[in-house]
This record gives structure tokens, sequence and C-alpha cells, in this order.
């Protein structure tokens, strides 16, 4: 499928973004080897996926796929965020992205903890009281973060509609998250699609 999108005489093509943003994930963001995750768990591989989310080329191409994953979903949402600071890049580039298109998405950020100074919020960003939002994720292992995520937004008034990240690790957060927060869990990757075992 191609679009033109709002502002951009470029006609969008969703699966030349896809392939690319493949290609750039694996020969980027694939770091072989043993590591410790951010769960405790140990893995043969990292996926580092601020070298993608924060990369001149694949950064816009994250926002379009990710976009392009919560409408054929037919998820409806005006905001879009997660757990500082894997999210952060993500819902920039979600936001953006909307804007191409001419759509108006905020973006949100989700401390770790409540401030205990100024407003006392843990969720910046405009407010997403009574809104729909989406929880977002470069990756995820356990589904810890991302349902922290979901916690926060939902005690600030926000109103859930899935959670999404780029790579699923599969090694249980779909079912963990979806079990848990009752929302749907979409990724734009499998650990398959990029050959990891």
């Amino acid at each position: 499928m191609t679009e033109t999108t709002a502002g951009s005489p470029q006609p969008v093509d969703h699966a030349a973004d896809r392939q690319r943003l493949q290609e750039l994930i694996s020969e980027l963001a694939v770091v072989r080897g043993k590591v410790t995750l951010s769960s405790g768990k140990e893995a043969d591989y990292y996926i580092d996926l601020r070298r993608i989310t924060l990369q001149h080329e694949a950064a816009p191409l994250v926002g379009r796929v990710i976009r392009k994953l919560l409408a054929d979903a037919d998820i409806d949402y005006v905001a879009a965020g997660g757990l500082t600071m894997g999210a952060d890049p993500v819902g920039t580039a979600v936001m953006h992205a909307a804007a191409q298109d001419g759509a108006a998405t905020d973006a949100f950020v989700v401390r770790k903890a409540q401030k205990s100074h100024g407003m006392g919020r843990q969720v910046e960003g405009p407010s997403v009281e009574g809104r729909k939002v989406v929880v977002l994720e470069d990756t995820s292992t356990t589904g810890g973060s991302a349902l922290t995520a979901v916690e926060a937004v939902q005690a600030a008034g926000g109103i859930v509609q899935a959670v999404a990240v780029i790579v699923d690790r599969d090694t249980g957060a779909k079912e963990h998250i979806e079990a848990t927060a009752g929302v749907p869990y979409l990724f734009a990757y499998s650990k398959n699609d990029l050959g990891l075992d």
C-alpha cells in the first residue's frame, strides 16, 4: 500500500519502510555475545534499539512502521509514549510521523517514579487524562517496563488502548502484558524476523 503524506510530495511505501528498518535493526542493533538483560535474564544476543531509535535514517522509519502497525490493528489513540528512556524516542518518532500524515498525536514520557517536587507528575507532556493512548517500548523481555508505564498512565487518567514495541524477543512479554493489563500487545518484528534464536 502506498499513500501520500500531508506536507510531503513523496509517496509512503510501507513495505519498503518495513524492509529497510528490518535491515537497519539487523545491521546496527543486534549485538551477539552473552549479556544480562534489564530483567536479569541472560541472553546470547542483545538488541540495542537505541542505535535505531536515535539514528537519523532509522528513527523516521520507526515512527512510520509503528503507526502502520497500530493502524492495521485498528487502534484508536491521540497520544503515545512509555517508560523513560527506551520509549522516549519511539514516542517522538510516532508523533513526528503522525504530523507528516496530518494527524495530531502527542507524545508523553513516563518517569520511573513520581516527582517529589514541582507538579509531582510521573507522566510528563500534554495531559493524558481522559485520552486514548498507546504505551510504547523499543523491546520487551518480561513486559515489566511497559506495565510500569501502563499503571502510571492509568493513574494519570489515560485510557490505554494497546502496548506496541519495535521488536518482540518472544520471552513471554506478550502473554504477561495482555493478561495483566488487558490490552493488545503488538510488535513490528519478531526475533525470527531478525534471524535470532
